[in-house]
């Protein structure tokens, strides 16, 4: 409200929305409450009752639930608070973990294992973190419900249980070096999209391209060879096979599955931007075109994430994800 939207509007960024449909009682009646997006059958009675071409119903019907959407300067806000936390998270956890013995040799995760201190900085450093991931859980069901819905809930419920699970049974070393490598490329996607929402194309492709090395050598490089190695086989061999083994390194390999698709998404994404030098329509799109000529113009739009003609985000969230979508 105090920092970001002054921003925003320093970029140029309006505070309006989509084009607004025109007040109709019966569409409205219809809309609100039997269907958002009616079929054929009703299309056709509807035009037949209003003397209207189907066509023109169906744009009526678009363009209200566009109207619902978050406006460009709402999600640029949104993204420039995650893009502070998980910035600042990730250099206080390299401060921390900078001096931490774990850091620099994974064994020192399981000496003494599980009588090992908790000093404060790491405390707050795991309270933090689990907040905000709560903070993700609960705001994914009052924002807008895209197709990678699933996806992003899973991921939520596996880090949040990593994190309490973790804290629970003081396997904290370790858990540290997750959320760190996690927060690598978290606020590279975020400023992607704060350049996207500014329409800086070039600076938007060029932090996505870095998201995309970053995360794919993280979380497809180092978190398997690093960090599940440490997890299955030098615990198993310090350690020992304790029962909350098989939990919680079932939970990092679900994570690890996640990686996978995230990290194919993104690289479809960007191929198609390299052969074609455009992306199209990312599947994730929270904000459907009104009409043909609005189509023409998002597919016409160059850039990694390209803005279509009413503003929205092309690749939200870690998904070319990606918002998409880290999260």
């Amino acid at each position: 409200r105090f920092i970001a939207k002054p921003c925003a509007i320093c970029l140029g960024i309006q505070d309006s929305g989509a084009h607004r449909a025109q007040p109709n009682a019966i569409l409205e009646k219809v809309f609100t409450s039997i269907t958002k997006s009616p079929d054929a059958k009703r299309l056709q009675g509807l035009a037949k009752q209003l003397d209207w071409d189907e066509r023109r119903v169906q744009r009526w019907f678009r363009h209200r639930r566009n109207q619902d959407k978050p406006t460009t300067l709402t999600k640029f806000c949104e993204s420039m608070w995650r893009f502070t936390f998980y910035l600042s998270i990730f250099f206080y956890g390299i401060r921390f973990l900078w001096t931490a013995p774990w850091f620099w040799d994974t064994r020192q995760c399981w000496y003494n294992y599980p009588f090992q201190p908790l000093t404060s900085r790491l405390y707050y450093y795991y309270i933090l973190e689990l907040a905000f991931y709560w903070s993700l859980m609960f705001s994914q069901f009052t924002d807008i419900k895209r197709k990678d819905f699933l996806i992003m809930f899973v991921h939520h419920l596996a880090t949040i249980g990593l994190i309490t699970f973790s804290y629970m049974i003081n396997m904290v070393r370790v858990g540290t070096l997750v959320l760190c490598l996690h927060d690598a490329s978290d606020f590279l996607l975020e400023a992607a999209k704060l350049a996207n929402y500014a329409k800086f194309q070039r600076v938007c492709d060029a932090f996505f391209m870095l998201f995309g090395v970053v995360f794919i050598v993280t979380r497809l490089g180092i978190f398997p060879f690093w960090i599940l190695n440490t997890t299955l086989f030098e615990s198993w061999e310090l350690v020992g096979p304790y029962p909350s083994w098989w939990l919680f390194n079932g939970l990092l390999l679900t994570l690890q599955v996640l990686h996978i698709i995230w990290s194919y998404l993104i690289i479809r994404t960007a191929s198609k931007a390299l052969v074609r030098g455009k992306v199209s329509k990312d599947d994730r799109s929270d904000v459907e075109s009104s009409s043909e000529e609005e189509e023409v113009t998002s597919n016409s739009t160059k850039g990694l994430l390209s803005t279509s003609s009413n503003g929205s985000n092309r690749l939200n969230g870690h998904v070319a994800t990606a918002q998409w979508a880290g999260e």
